[in-house]
This record gives structure tokens, C-alpha cells and sequence, in this order.
């Protein structure tokens, strides 16, 4: 139930594929069960027909019959990748709020509320969430770093606990004020994952330093009381996985630095890399030597990250220097966004 004059949430989900399907029926399941009633949840489906029209078709009615979330399922009116998915979700959106929850991931039953107590501060621009991870294996592999747990997309080892400022969100479990997207425009085209070869992503980070810049008083929070759980696969639990997504992860910083700046791209980064992965180091090598499983390969793949990571970035800054940027920032009111009926598409 929601309280008098708080502002509205639209809640965006981007889908590509129909092998999670299971997972999206999931993820629109947990908005629905919310103690703060979203106002919609908005099906965003990235140039897969077979999947709009299967998602159509599932959430045809205007709601549920417990009168829940209407659900309205669109297709992706930009370029094919997670930005202008979200893009057209934001465009779409009526909501003062607009929250975005991965597709293969469910929200805590108080996630919106949590969010949404954070916009009591008219500074707020932005707030996000812990996300967890759920192993297929049922367990952490031995050899993975908590460090590093934004490989598989979920809240890492060096975040500061409860609700604290920050420089950017995690785009699979974060909120928007509109405004924020009126004043820094959207997500960027050409960062972020695009349905290459390199499992890209940076694309939040740059939006959130974009915005510091054309606001300088906004303010950007990470409460870790609002907690979604995070699907891995088990193709994402091998190293083979880790270290593509780190060096995807260097050429993505690549980008974000060429299009912030390198202070601003990569300030959290240093401290990351300064303080909180040496002392991962350290951690791993105390527990190899006490004999505990798994410490020597925990110390050895963050080793492995930072070097691939590095690698990545310097292929990156090449590319850029050399090829120009090939990102764009859209006007969040020019997005084409085709406003379906719930469960229709255009």
C-alpha cells in the first residue's frame, strides 16, 4: 500500500531471450507481490519478436486479477542493446520514479519501498540496491572473489554497507527521478551490452557520472535494505566467463572515461583497485595458508581480473582514440517510444 503523496514507480524490465522466459515471469511476479504498489511494470523486448508476441499474449489483460501492477509489454524502439531497451522504458514510463530490475532476477517483497524512501530528500536523484547472487551450483565456486561479484552482476565486496552516497548505481537494481533523465538525458548508445561478443557493461556508471556533471548538488544513494536476487548461470560460475567479463569491463571503462573523463571515469575505480582489491589479496593468501579452500584461486583470479581488466582498458583507450567515439546520448522526450496498451505491442 502506498502512502499519500509519495511519488509514483514505474518498474522497466529489459528481456531479450525466451531461455528466461521462466525467469521474466518470475521477475514481473516479485514487482506485483510489493509492499509499495508499483504504478506499472514495463516489458521492454529487445528485437526478438517471438518473445514479444509470447509476452503479449501472457500478460493481455490489463491486470491481474487480484488488481495488481498492470504490466505493458513493449518492443525496443531504438538499437539493439540493454540502453536502448531501457531508453524506450523510461520514454514509455509514467511514473516520477523509474526502477529497473534485470530479467533474471526477484525483487525482496519491500524492494520499492526501501527505494523509494531514499527520494524524501528532494536531492536525491538516484538510488539502488544490493543485489545477491543465486548459484546454479547452489553454492559460491571456491575459487570466485567476493571482489569481483559484479562479474555476475550482483553488490561486491568494497561497497559500503547500509545507506550511503555514492558516485553510480548498479543498473540491474537501481531507481531514477525523471528529472535525472530531463537534465542528463538517457542511457548511451554503444556502451553497455549490445548482443556482441564481449559481455559489455558500464552504462549506468556513465549515465550517473553524466548527471553529476549537468547537476552538481544531485545526489546518488545505495541503500542495502532494498535486495533483489540474482540468477547466475552456471556457464558464469568458470573462470573462462571471468575473465571475458573483466576484459569486457576494461574496454567498457575505455568508453566511460573517454566520454566523463578519466578523473571522473575512473575515480572509484583507483580506490577499488588500491584498497579494496589488495586487501582481497591478502585475505586469500591468510586462507590458503591457514589451509582453507579456495583462498590461493581466490587470490589468483583477482590477480587474473585486475590484469585482464587492465588489458581491456588500454585495448579500449586505442580503439577510441583511433576509431572515435561510437557512443550517442539521447534526449530522454525524443526516444521513440511506441506507447502500447498493457500487454500490447505495437
Amino acid at each position: 500500500m502506498n502512502h499519500p503523496g509519495t511519488p509514483e514507480i514505474s518498474v522497466v524490465i529489459c528481456a531479450y531471450t525466451e531461455d528466461r522466459w521462466e525467469d521474466v515471469l518470475a521477475a514481473v511476479d516479485s514487482v506485483r507481490a510489493q509492499s509499495r504498489r508499483a504504478l506499472e511494470t514495463l516489458l521492454v523486448v529487445d528485437h526478438n519478436q517471438a518473445l514479444l508476441d509470447r509476452l503479449a499474449r501472457e500478460y493481455k489483460e490489463d491486470a491481474d486479477a487480484a488488481g495488481g501492477t498492470v504490466v505493458r509489454v513493449l518492443a525496443n524502439a531504438g538499437p539493439r542493446g540493454l540502453s536502448a531497451g531501457r531508453n524506450t522504458g523510461i520514454a514509455a514510463s509514467r511514473g516520477e520514479i523509474v526502477a529497473f530490475l534485470d530479467d533474471d532476477a526477484v525483487a525482496e517483497r519491500d524492494w520499492l519501498e526501501h527505494l523509494a524512501e531514499g527520494y524524501a530528500d528532494p536531492r536525491v536523484m538516484a538510488v539502488g540496491g544490493r543485489t545477491e547472487p543465486v548459484w546454479a551450483s547452489g553454492r559460491r565456486p571456491a575459487w570466485f572473489p567476493e571482489e569481483f561479484d559484479w562479474v555476475v552482476g550482483c553488490t561486491y565486496r568494497g561497497l559500503p554497507p547500509g545507506r550511503v552516497r555514492v558516485r553510480n548505481v548498479l543498473g540491474g537494481n537501481a531507481s531514477f527521478r525523471r528529472s535525472a533523465f530531463e537534465a542528463a538525458g538517457g542511457f548511451a548508445t554503444g556502451i553497455g551490452r549490445d548482443g556482441g561478443k564481449h559481455p559489455l557493461g558500464g552504462e549506468e556508471t556513465e549515465l550517473c557520472i553524466r548527471l553529476g556533471q549537468v547537476r552538481p548538488d544531485a545526489v546518488l544513494l545505495i541503500d542495502d535494505r532494498a535486495v533483489i536476487h540474482h540468477r547466475v548461470p552456471e556457464a558464469r560460475e568458470h573462470f573462462r566467463y571471468f575473465r571475458t567479463r573483466t576484459y569486457a569491463e576494461g574496454l567498457s571503462k575505455a568508453l566511460v572515461a573517454r566520454s566523463v573523463g578519466t578523473q571522473k571515469g575512473l575515480e572509484s575505480e583507483r580506490r577499488y583497485a588500491t584498497r579494496v582489491l589488495p586487501a582481497g589479496v591478502a585475505r586469500g593468501l591468510r586462507d590458503a595458508l591457514l589451509g582453507r579452500p579456495g583462498g590461493a584461486g581466490r587470490a589468483g583470479a583477482i590477480v587474473a581480473g585486475v590484469l585482464s581488466a587492465a588489458g581491456g582498458y588500454l585495448v579500449g583507450s586505442v580503439r577510441a582514440r583511433r576509431d572515435g567515439a561510437t557512443y550517442s546520448v539521447p534526449v530522454v522526450e525524443d526516444v521513440p517510444a511506441a506507447r502500447a496498451e498493457p500487454g500490447r505491442h505495437p
